[in-house]
């Protein structure tokens, strides 16, 4: 999952002229329209389809004492994750916009990398490095205690995911007008009160937002929790449908998932009611809180340790087992089928996320209308939910119906496009609402019918949107774990799923290999979408 901008989380202004009746959409839009949204719908409801089915023993499962621990521990889990997050990426959007700390732009490029890293490849190299067979006992001769368990799997997702935060909310307070925080130092009040009074509540829709990113994440997660040893809901669930033959318990926990990420996305639009996400352009740079000698000393220690942490003492720690794996001898079996499979996957899934967003975008901008925003919000819907819940939910489907399809690299692909395509539409939902739509009407003026306006017109100038997308898309799905490993088709293998298995039976010098490479293919990506337009500001 990547984090938008802040002012493409909303719609556009009202009156604008960017919209059009929702009438007027033609037949073969909404046809497409509801093609490409009843992929997402029909897994989820033979999941529930199962579950109505499920024996009396799958439903003592769901009422068992250790079912309502799961359940306790998952919520707090992501909870603690969010908080964590949510702190540390506001933390560091304020420190790189407001404060006079040097290389602000440098600091900023280096906050965004840990985007890159899957939170499973964070988890490898913490376990790894730590311990008392770890990369550090063995190399200094200190042993170091193991952070496996709850608070080291926390620890390693709010290094994953506070990116998100730390993203939206900078582009957020970057324009935001700085005269008020301006105003309010001058009656008195410290850098730190007003930040509270006035920069805090223009940052809560952002912040909201974002945390919302974090809170599913975490709910999604699997690599991480799965190699330091959590038993949340996503853990359990692989375990009970790897280890019965009845696989209904494992659609129970599943349900619950889904429910607990639904109740999430209501409760955050509640609270959010008619918030703005987007701000305007700030009329002049705020002029920056010069710090003093401690303060400075305190902001370099803490971006340090969090780049240190996040970005610097993974990759380190992956050459020092690639090296280490080198001198001993040892064979890096790199799997190149795995490079080709995780690059396949990504493609395949691109292209179709693409594909598909075209007509969820030009009805959610053009013909805005209740079913439009059903179909977006179903889109959006899919994306927030669990992936190894929806990826148990086609197993069951796929099993039943679709015969020679199922465990196939094309029911594969689809399922990573269906899971993402909320990130290839907003992308090209974005383009769309920067143009005229008069543009449009003039083409229509001329004689051409609607297809040959979307082709001629609307087509060349949302492609680099639409573009970005399937980037967008390709990235996510170089790092997608757990539907990978339940539909994956027999013999496929991906980078992510060599990451997995070999650092989950301790091989790290093994693991170390593929997880660089990971890295270094899903940094392209990265660089253009994230860390290149951030140099720009």
């Amino acid at each position: 999952m990547t984090a938008p901008t802040a002012d493409r989380l909303g719609p556009p202004a009202r009156g604008t002229g960017s919209r059009r009746d929702d009438k007027a959409a033609p037949t073969w839009l909404w046809i497409a329209g509801v093609v490409v949204v009843m992929p997402a719908l029909v897994p989820v409801v033979a999941l529930v389809a199962r579950v109505g089915g499920a024996s009396n023993a799958a439903w003592d499962t769901l009422a068992s004492a250790r079912t309502a621990q799961l359940l306790a521990r998952s919520i707090f889990f992501a909870l603690v994750v969010t908080t964590a997050a949510t702190t540390l990426g506001v933390a560091a959007a304020w420190v790189t916009t407001r404060t006079d700390v040097r290389y602000s732009r440098l600091w900023s490029t280096l906050l965004a990398l840990p985007l890159v890293i899957p939170s499973y490849v964070l988890a490898l190299a913490f376990i790894s490095f730590a311990g008392p067979r770890g990369l550090f006992a063995d190399t200094i001769g200190i042993r170091l205690p193991s952070i496996s368990g709850f608070w080291g799997a926390a620890a390693v997702l709010t290094l994953a995911t506070y990116p998100y935060v730390y993203l939206v909310v900078r582009a957020t307070i970057v324009r935001i007008d700085p005269s008020l925080e301006e105003a309010a130092r001058g009656l008195g009040s410290t850098a730190a009160e007003a930040f509270r009074r006035i920069t805090l509540p223009q940052l809560r829709p952002s912040i909201a937002a974002s945390s919302l990113l974090v809170a599913l994440y975490t709910l999604s997660d699997f690599g991480a929790v799965s190699l330091m040893r959590v038993d949340v809901f996503t853990r359990v669930i692989y375990a009970q449908y790897q280890g019965r033959l009845d696989r209904t318990p494992a659609a129970v926990l599943s349900l619950v998932l889904m429910l607990i990420a639904v109740t999430i996305l209501w409760g955050e639009s509640r609270s959010r009611g008619r918030s703005v996400y987007f701000a305007a352009q700030a009329p002049r740079p705020p002029a920056r809180l010069e710090l003093t000698p401690r303060q400075r000393t305190a902001a370099y220690g803490f971006l340090s340790t969090t780049v240190g942490l996040g970005v610097v003492l993974p990759v380190l720690v992956l050459v020092a087992w690639l090296a280490r794996g080198l001198l001993t001898g040892g064979v890096i079996d790199m799997r190149w089928g795995a490079v080709v499979g995780s690059l396949s996957g990504s493609v395949a899934a691109g292209v179709l996320a693409m594909i598909a967003a075209v007509p969820v975008a030009v009805l959610a901008v053009r013909h805005e209308g209740r079913v439009s925003r059903a179909l977006r919000a179903t889109v959006y819907a899919i994306f927030s939910l669990p992936h190894i819940a929806v990826a148990l939910a086609v197993v069951f489907f796929a099993s039943r119906w679709l015969g020679g399809l199922y465990q196939s690299f094309v029911l594969l692909a689809f399922v990573y496009a269906t899971l993402f395509l909320a990130q290839a539409s907003g992308a090209t939902e974005a383009a769309l609402t920067q143009i005229n739509p008069n543009l449009e009407e003039a083409a229509r003026g001329l004689g051409d019918n609607r297809l040959q306006v979307f082709r001629r017109v609307t087509l060349p100038l949302i492609l680099r949107g639409l573009m970005a997308g399937g980037a967008l898309v390709f990235l996510t799905t170089m790092k997608e774990l757990p539907a990978t490993l339940l539909l994956r088709p027999t013999g496929f293998d991906t980078l992510a799923v060599r990451v997995w298995s070999t650092a989950n039976e301790l091989f790290y010098a093994r693991a170390a290999a593929p997880a660089l490479l990971l890295l270094i293919v899903s940094a392209v990506p990265m660089y253009y979408l994230i860390i290149r337009p951030r140099q720009r500001t």
